[in-house]
């Protein structure tokens, strides 16, 4: 095992096959140009984006080993789905393909329709992911005994995948315990997301799967909705947070599950649709570290901003990075991330460290 200089333990590259193994769903994202309503535009601009899919993309273009597990019903929905994916190098080997019956009645490619707002409007998803092949993953499809004896680094899933039915939930448990007991780091993002199931049954899934987890990812609503830890003095519409608040919140969840080794998240004050205060923190061996402040950050397009993070985070302990620089490229790639449209990276890991290391957007020429 390589150790980082920290206390994570993570396993070295040349006891591996894969860095870092996603498991999630992904959909095709239909987005109105601009900032145009869904009702009244004539075109929509199509992407492919998924919460646990992102991770797996990003730290794929940064030329890390990575694979992504999923079902996906095998028609051009599917194969666009996995052109954007085999685009960025990422190993889809182990996806489980399923037939398609003419009419998705069984199995379909989830959607979602995202307007990117502006000014007082925000953005908002409209999901239309009812019946998808991933929703129906089942405990013993996937082989995960033999995946992660193949060696892999690290796992990583969420809240988005647990919420889809009963039986992904089942297979979170599933391949989270597998993982751990393979020695393979676990991450997990809380991502809580109203549309797929209530806060209370979020709480009472996600402590199953505490006991496997290693790192753990989410912004102040997730720990409040997901995990029911509140932050003292927040303000409804989370336009204001207190970075101080926030740590004791952490503190008492590190104290709750003392087994996870490391918590990032994102903070993120809403002035606009189109301008957000952006930063994130990390705890580490009883340590909080604290990113850069993009004050007033403009965004294109929000959405994808915590995966950006989140990938970013992962990146620096891959890496054997500082906690200090594990948090500053978290942030750093999250602010550029939604400097573009759609769920997934294209930004260049060039880019990524001239802002982390303070540099300016004057044109390159």
């Amino acid at each position: 095992m390589q150790r980082t200089h920290m206390s994570l333990k993570i396993k070295s590259e040349t006891e591996t096959k894969l860095d870092l193994l996603a498991l999630g769903e992904c959909m095709i994202r239909l987005s109105p140009p601009g900032h145009q309503r869904i009702e009244l535009t004539p075109v929509f601009e199509a992407y492919a984006g998924g919460g646990e899919y992102n991770v797996a993309y990003a730290l794929s273009r940064y030329g890390m080993r990575t694979g992504w597990i999923s079902r996906l019903v095998d028609n051009p929905l599917g194969h666009f789905i996995k052109n954007h994916a085999r685009a960025s190098g990422m190993d889809i080997s182990h996806v489980i393909w399923v037939p398609y019956d003419g009419c998705g009645r069984v199995d379909r490619i989830g959607l979602n329709f995202t307007e990117v707002g502006m000014g007082v409007r925000a953005s908002v998803t409209l999901y239309d992911r009812g019946h998808t092949a991933v929703s129906h993953l089942k405990p013993g499809d996937v082989d995960w005994k033999r995946i992660f004896g193949g060696g892999v680094r690290w796992f990583h899933t969420g809240g988005i995948f647990t919420a889809l039915s009963d039986s992904c939930a089942d297979v979170a448990v599933e391949s989270m315990k597998a993982a751990h007991d393979a020695g393979t780091i676990v991450s997990y993002d809380l991502n809580f997301r109203s549309k797929l199931w209530s806060s209370k049954k979020a709480i009472e899934v996600t402590k199953k799967l505490v006991p496997y987890i290693d790192v753990l990812i989410g912004n102040e609503e997730d720990f409040q909705k997901v995990l029911g830890f509140e932050v003292e003095g927040t303000v409804q519409d989370l336009k204001s947070l207190s970075v101080e608040d926030y740590k004791k919140m952490v503190e008492r969840v590190v104290k709750t599950y003392p087994h996870i080794q490391a918590v990032g998240t994102t903070l993120r004050e809403v002035v606009s649709g189109l301008v957000n205060n952006w930063s994130a923190i990390m705890y580490y061996d009883g340590k909080f570290y604290e990113s850069r402040k993009f004050m007033n950050l403009e965004i294109e397009d929000r959405v994808g901003g915590g995966d950006g993070f989140c990938s970013g985070f992962v990146y620096g302990l891959l890496h054997g990075m500082t906690p200090q620089e594990c948090v500053e490229m978290g942030a750093a790639h999250g602010a550029l991330l939604q400097t573009t449209r759609g769920d997934t990276s294209m930004v260049t890991m060039e880019e990524i460290r001239h802002v982390m290391g303070g540099g300016s957007a004057r044109i390159k020429r």
